[in-house]
Parts: C-alpha cells; sequence; structure tokens
C-alpha cells in the first residue's frame, strides 16, 4: 500500500466512526501492511528507537498511548513505517496526564524521606532529582556482591535487580552507592545487562550516581533486569559495613561479602534498621564459609535498611 492508499484508508475509517483513536488507526495500519509487532519494534530499533513488544501491544489495544518525548519520537516513525501521512497517529494522541507532583508521588517522597532521612546523601547527591527518584520503577529482587582487598576495603560492588515498570514508559533506573572514602581516586562502572547511561562520581558526597537504561520503554508491570558492577581505587578508609537501603519491601534481598584470604574479620552480624540513625533490630551473627565470605538472605525484607557489619581483630 503506498501513501496515498493509506490516506484514503484512514479518511474512510474516520467516516465511519467519529470517535476514532490512535489504537483503531494504528491496528488497522498494521492489518492492512500486513506486519507484525515485532516487525515494528525491528524497524524502530534500526531507527535507534527502542520500544518494547508490550509497549507496541498496549497502544494497539488503547491500554496506554505514547505521551514521552521518547515515544512521540516513535509515532512520527510509525507513520512512515506504516505508509500513513503525516500527523495521521500524532493528531489522535489525547492530551497527557499532568506532570505535576501526584499523590502518590509524594507519597513517595515520605517514603524515601522516612527511610533515607532529611537532606540524606542520597538526596544531596541527586538534588532535584531526588523528588522522582526511580518513580517510574520498583525493586522486586536485588542480589549484591560485595569483595573487600587485603587492606579491609571494599574495592567492588555488583548488583544484579529484577524491577517492575509501575507506569507505561518506564526506560532507566538510577542508583546511588554511598563509598567509605571520599579521597577514592576514581571509580568504574560497568554494565552486563542495560545499558550505561549517565554517570557521576562526587568524592564531595562520597556518592556514584549511576543510570542504567532499558534500551526501551516498558509497559506497566512488565519486569526487567539490571546487572552491573562498581569497581573503586584503593582506599585508605577500612570498610565495616555494607548495607541496601530500600523504600519498598522485597520479594529477595541477597547480600553475598567476599573477605580477601589475608584480612578476614573476627565476626560478622546482619541487621536491619527502620530507618536512618534508628537502632538496630533483629541482629544476627553470621559465620565465614570455607570461601572466607558470608551472606544473608532474610525470611522477609520489608522497607528499611538491611545490611552486614564485621569487627576486625585489634
Amino acid at each position: 500500500m503506498d501513501a496515498t492508499d493509506a490516506t484514503d484508508a484512514t479518511d474512510a475509517t474516520v467516516g465511519k466512526d467519529a470517535e476514532v483513536t490512535f489504537a483503531d488507526v494504528f491496528r488497522d495500519a498494521l492489518r492492512r501492511r500486513g506486519l507484525s509487532l515485532e516487525r515494528v519494534r525491528d524497524r524502530l530499533e534500526a531507527q535507534g528507537i527502542g520500544v518494547s513488544l508490550a509497549t507496541l501491544s498496549y497502544w494497539q489495544r488503547g491500554r496506554s498511548q505514547p505521551e514521552r518525548a521518547r515515544s512521540l519520537r516513535a509515532v512520527d516513525a510509525l507513520e512512515d513505517i506504516l505508509a500513513l501521512p503525516e500527523g495521521a497517529l500524532r493528531s489522535l494522541l489525547r492530551p497527557g496526564r499532568p506532570r505535576g507532583r501526584t499523590t502518590s508521588e509524594l507519597l513517595d517522597l515520605s517514603a524515601s524521606h522516612r527511610v533515607f532521612g532529611e537532606n540524606s546523601d542520597v538526596e544531596q547527591a541527586l538534588g532535584a532529582d531526588f523528588a522522582r527518584f526511580n518513580e517510574d520503577v520498583t525493586s522486586l529482587v536485588i542480589h549484591e556482591t560485595v569483595h573487600l582487598d587485603a587492606e579491609r576495603c571494599i574495592r567492588q560492588m555488583s548488583v544484579n535487580q529484577v524491577l517492575r515498570a509501575t507506569r507505561d514508559g518506564a526506560s532507566r533506573m538510577t542508583a546511588v552507592h554511598v563509598i567509605d572514602d571520599p579521597a577514592t581516586a576514581s571509580v568504574d562502572v560497568a554494565v552486563r545487562c542495560g545499558k550505561l547511561g549517565r554517570v557521576e562520581f562526587l568524592p564531595e558526597r562520597r556518592s556514584i550516581v549511576t543510570e542504567i537504561l532499558f534500551g526501551g520503554e516498558l509497559a506497566k508491570n512488565e519486569t526487567v533486569v539490571a546487572d552491573y558492577t562498581i569497581s573503586l581505587t584503593p582506599s585508605r578508609e577500612v570498610s565495616t559495613y555494607h548495607e541496601r537501603r530500600t523504600r519498598v519491601s522485597l520479594r529477595e534481598y541477597l547480600l553475598h561479602v567476599y573477605f580477601d584470604p589475608g584480612a578476614l574479620p573476627v565476626s560478622c552480624h546482619r541487621y536491619y534498621r527502620e530507618r536512618i540513625g534508628a537502632e538496630m533490630t533483629s541482629s544476627r551473627q553470621i559465620a565465614l564459609d570455607v570461601s572466607n565470605s558470608a551472606h544473608m538472605l532474610p525470611p522477609k525484607c520489608p522497607a528499611g535498611i538491611h545490611g552486614m557489619s564485621w569487627e576486625w581483630p585489634a
């Protein structure tokens, strides 16, 4: 079908149904062109536009519509891919949802302050972005592996994280890691699952802000895996703990800490705190295994702070 035929088809559809929607025209154009959503996705990717199959399916069924800038780029490309006249799809988009703070967003900010504390290192590192910290995704499962060197300092942190989109259009996550030594010379971030986006090393905040891109937009409730490693240069500050702060209950949190054979702690404990500054509860000793490592896997993982501490010989 050439562009002229597509124009005629669109006009005919409008004539039959004055309430024609974006989904109607998108679905009809797919049928007339004989294109599957997989082929459409591949053609979009060839133009550097990442949109998931789930998102395309939602658009086709009218369960959601393109709103963000990246999605609107996809709409413009779809008009060309489907041989539709310019504006045939974009003109059918309804006004987007308000971008001001909603009640749920305010609750998220309250949850952040409840766990991290007011004016926390995370809030200082993110600045104005703290109010929208990972607003499009929620964590389900987190596995962390930490390696310490012979100087008793954390040299590497690896994170494997499963997230779920809380709304259509989620395309990235942000991680903030706090380091022990503000004098650390540099950091290196390697991503195994996902794509590395923005990285900021803020020694004055003792923080590393890392952005992991998913490679496309997720539909609401779609899950994604992010897997990355942060390597640090040698530190002068001895490490005595590692913890994970979470604003939501996790299905699973595994922390696995490896110690150098030449620098083993005398004891390790796992603990939980409801928020920064609160007393530790559920403290329990953990034994080192044959690999000179210790791990914790809490039977429940509510919102708050889950961590492991260790004591060094005098």
